[in-house]
């Protein structure tokens, strides 16, 4: 449920813009769902407060959002600590959305519900272990969700994993200590039409929980194209921009 807005000041502005926001995407995803013949509890919103001060995470919470997604390590870790003694009563669930370095594994561990951008074995590896020395140390409760970032179109610099080596990889989750195959994740191809990649993505999901029907979540659709993840089965979007407005900072 939301609190109240307090009116007044530049805070009270902004808790006001993002609410207004907030509540059109709402609508707007709403709509999604209906008119791709889903119910809408089959979709999540997660909010990405990516170069986002720790001030618009707590407005966010206050209007009922519990779960935040973040990019950067280096930028997560303090925001997440900032904001712990918030939400003793009811924690957030902080997802880990973009490219993660296998050196920031043990920091991620630490905070992270789940993180939608593994694509290689290594990556894994790393994360199993920092994930069991966080359960064992009693810095965490529960296993690390694992989404597999797959490359539609090969281009494997912009992240994410061949489609010719997903299985392994997912082999590679399933077998891993600390680590829980929770679904899929992709980002289309810069310039590609949103209905074609995300029918594709929805494709390569279907042949993934053939081997692996644990692996349910599909994370897909931001801003510009969630509509389409919708129709193709996405069960998360990720939008930023349409919440809390352009970036504030630059990425480095």
């Amino acid at each position: 449920m939301s609190e109240p807005i307090e009116d007044g000041g530049p805070v009270a502005d902004r808790a006001i813009e993002i609410e207004t926001a907030l509540t059109t995407v709402r609508e707007r995803l709403r709509r999604a769902c209906v008119d791709a013949g889903r119910t809408p509890a089959e979709v999540a919103l997660l909010p990405v407060t990516k170069f986002f001060p720790a001030s618009d995470v707590r407005i966010l919470y206050r209007l009922g959002c519990r779960d935040f997604g973040e990019s950067r390590e280096q930028d997560a870790s303090p925001k997440v600590a900032d904001t712990a003694e918030d939400f003793l009563a009811d924690p957030p669930r902080w997802h880990m959305i973009g490219h993660l370095q296998r050196n920031k594994a043990k920091s991620v561990a630490a905070w992270a519900h789940s993180i939608h951008s593994v694509d290689s074995a290594r990556l894994v590896a790393a994360l199993s272990k920092a994930t069991t020395s966080a359960l064992d140390e009693g810095a965490r409760r529960s296993e690390l969700d694992v989404l597999l970032q797959v490359s539609l179109d090969g281009d494997v610099h912009r992240g994410g994993v061949e489609r010719d080596e997903l299985h392994e990889l997912a082999e590679a989750v399933s077998n891993a200590a600390g680590l829980r195959l929770a679904g899929l994740m992709a980002v289309p191809p810069l310039d590609a039409e949103p209905e074609a990649a995300f029918a594709d993505l929805e494709n390569l999901h279907h042949r993934l929980l053939l081997d692996h029907p644990e692996a349910l979540e599909l994370s897909a659709g931001m801003t510009g194209d969630l509509e389409a993840a919708v129709r193709h089965g996405s069960t998360c979007v990720r939008v930023g921009t349409a919440i809390l407005g352009a970036r504030p900072i630059t990425s480095q």
